[in-house]
């Protein structure tokens, strides 16, 4: 069995471990890590085997090898790159190089791993831009929270009934998450439902259509959803304004649909809890005007982000990072003549030690594995499968991505398509079609199943629902509303 084939197989086998995650007891990030190292650590050891490449050969040799540049691409055009380096330092100081005027055959295979390490630099540098970004986004949201901000907007609900109510929860859900992101957005709306119902199984209702919304939600915003972030970040989808005004009536309909549906069969008034459920994180409560002033101040800095970036054009992270330093910069100056016990909690200190290190590290895991696999050419077979199968119709393909993703991961399915396929021309360009699909598909299919996202999960843990008891009772609205959606954007663009 070829070492590439060993790679797939732990690739899967780590997969399986992510989605069983409660089963088996092992945190996701732990399987994660995990595949990334080792899928790399096999690529570094035997990279030779995964190009195909004739060591015995001179760089010279590989260079015009017409099958190699057929199978792999990118390596020989790398290779082109050394050799013509190579050229010009001989060119340069000749009496250096007399008599190995071309690169050996010995120093083939060093050529080689200097390819990899080359890949990994590459993918590093893309991976660890979404990491920054994330960690300032959470570490943002983090602080708004424990400021109690966030009460601005649950202050001000006071319905009970049932349909009233989903549709107020559903609604604040789709747009916050746009605001911020889809799985904070659902911790949140965790903790304001618990405040407002009191029976559990009504409670788990409303939590997997919070999955629903919050994934739709962040499917139209650049700074919703990882894998449009991914897609925003990495230049397929770079107008911010395109992603907005195609994605959302889309993502929308996908919201809308099933909360329609639910309204003919969801009666009755929910029950409030007696006593309130706190979840907040300092010791002293901060006054009105500075729940409102970090509130206002922490969504004007997510927000800020992508303008940012439009007028920069560097990556999002660095807008992130910006804002963060404002906020934390005025959090410190606000709390700065209190106590120490008065503003324990408050600080950005403090709130970093709360933040979900273990997803970010997650998502490190899951990018690494996947740029593994792409490296060595798995994603391109995948691609030429999905074309050949669906006869490259770009409908059919991201559906099925979609679909994927309630069984998967949907970050490392946005990884795998922009490995898979490159920004050229037509659906294919930037802000293309097929982009602006994949972004709809990949954030709102994941909803099929509640470990199909990374809201899901995170409602799946503190709200302890099943996994059978969302496919029975939240999946079928979940794939109609999907649907509904694929059809509108259909509709929109594809006639």
């Amino acid at each position: 069995m070829g070492i590439e084939y060993v790679m797939v197989i732990v690739f899967v086998i780590g997969y399986l471990a992510i989605a069983l995650e409660h089963n088996i007891r092992v945190d996701k990030a732990a399987s994660a890590l995990l595949i990334g190292m080792i899928c790399w650590g096999l690529y570094a050891i035997w990279p030779s085997e995964h190009l195909h490449v004739n060591t015995e050969l001179t760089v010279e040799q590989l260079i015009k090898d017409k099958d190699l540049k057929e199978r792999n691409e990118k390596f020989v055009d790398y290779m082109e790159n050394v050799e013509e380096e190579h050229r010009e330092e001989v060119f340069k100081h000749p009496e250096l190089y007399e008599g190995r005027e071309r690169i050996p055959a010995e120093e083939t295979d060093e050529q080689v791993h200097h390819f990899v390490e080359h890949g990994l630099s590459h993918h590093l540098f893309d991976i660890a831009s979404i990491l920054f970004f994330l960690l300032g986004a959470m570490t943002i949201v983090e602080l708004i929270d424990a400021h109690d901000g966030f009460s601005v907007i649950t202050d001000r609900i006071s319905t009970t009934s049932t349909v009233k109510l989903l549709w107020v929860i559903c609604f604040l859900t789709f747009f916050m998450s746009a605001a911020l992101d889809n799985l904070t957005t659902s911790i949140v709306m965790i903790s304001v439902i618990r405040k407002l119902i009191n029976d559990k199984e009504r409670r788990w209702l409303f939590g997997g259509f919070i999955i629903i919304a919050a994934n739709a939600g962040g499917a139209w915003s650049p700074i919703g959803d990882v894998t449009t972030t991914m897609l925003w970040n990495n230049g397929q989808m770079p107008d911010t304004g395109i992603i907005i005004t195609n994605l959302f009536l889309p993502s929308l309909v996908a919201t809308i649909v099933p909360l329609l549906i639910a309204s003919i069969f969801v009666k009755g008034n929910v029950q409030r809890p007696d006593k309130v459920i706190h979840t907040g994180h300092q010791n002293a409560v901060p006054a009105d005007w500075e729940k409102n002033l970090v509130f206002i101040l922490g969504l004007a800095g997510l927000l800020f982000v992508p303008v940012f970036k439009t007028v920069t054009h560097l990556p999002p992270f660095t807008g992130m990072m910006l804002s963060l330093g404002v906020v934390w910069l005025v959090t410190e100056r606000l709390h700065a003549r209190k106590d120490r016990e008065d503003k324990k909690g408050l600080s950005v200190v403090s709130v970093l030690q709360k933040i979900d290190t273990a997803s970010v590290l997650f998502f490190l895991g899951i990018l690494m594995a996947v740029a593994a696999l792409q490296e060595v050419g798995h994603l391109a077979q995948v691609a030429h499968f999905l074309d050949t199968t669906f006869d490259q119709n770009i409908y059919s393909i991201n559906i099925t991505i979609g679909l994927l993703s309630a069984v998967v991961d949907n970050v490392p399915l946005v990884a795998a398509a922009q490995g898979m396929y490159e920004v050229t021309v037509g659906d294919f360009a930037a802000n293309g079609t097929f982009w602006q699909f994949l972004a709809y598909c990949a954030g709102t299919g994941g909803s099929a199943l509640i470990i199909g996202s990374a809201a899901g999960v995170a409602v799946m843990g503190l709200e302890k629902i099943s996994f059978g008891w969302y496919i029975k009772k939240i999946s079928l609205y979940a794939i109609i509303g999907y649907f509904a959606g694929a059809l509108t954007y259909y509709l929109m663009f594809g006639l």
